[in-house]
């Protein structure tokens, strides 16, 4: 199983970017549906994009489609997310999750079995 490590957060302004990194170790990355997902307190955490597992198709969720985009480095075993023109509505911890299954649909949390420990962007 793959073991997932974030980093990349932080604090920007309004209409600034941000670029979230996602290292794996102890598989390849590109053999999982990898996703993306952020949760605010005392809310559900909620699906950002996915990779799903052919590694050709990417989703998003509604809220970020056109400013958030998902990609992997397969040479660095990393999953990326770029995120620009942020909104404070972003303000959030984002996880990385991966699952050697494909996940249906790509925002189902139970379908992913191996999870980061969160990285917190703030916007404001």
């Amino acid at each position: 199983q793959v073991q997932l490590v974030e980093s990349g957060g932080g604090s920007v302004q309004v209409g600034g970017s941000l670029r979230l990194s996602c290292v794996g170790s102890g598989d390849t990355i590109s053999r999982y549906c990898m996703g993306w997902f952020r949760q605010i307190p005392d809310k559900e955490r909620e699906g950002v994009a996915a990779i799903l597992l052919r590694g050709d198709d990417t989703a998003y969720a509604d809220s970020v489609k056109g400013r958030f985009t998902i990609s992997e480095d397969k040479a660095k075993n990393t999953l990326y997310l770029q995120m620009d023109n942020l909104k404070p509505e972003d303000t959030a911890m984002y996880y990385c999750a991966a699952d050697a299954k494909a996940v249906a649909p790509w925002d189902w949390i139970g379908g992913y079995t191996s999870w980061g420990q969160g990285t917190q962007v703030t916007v404001s």
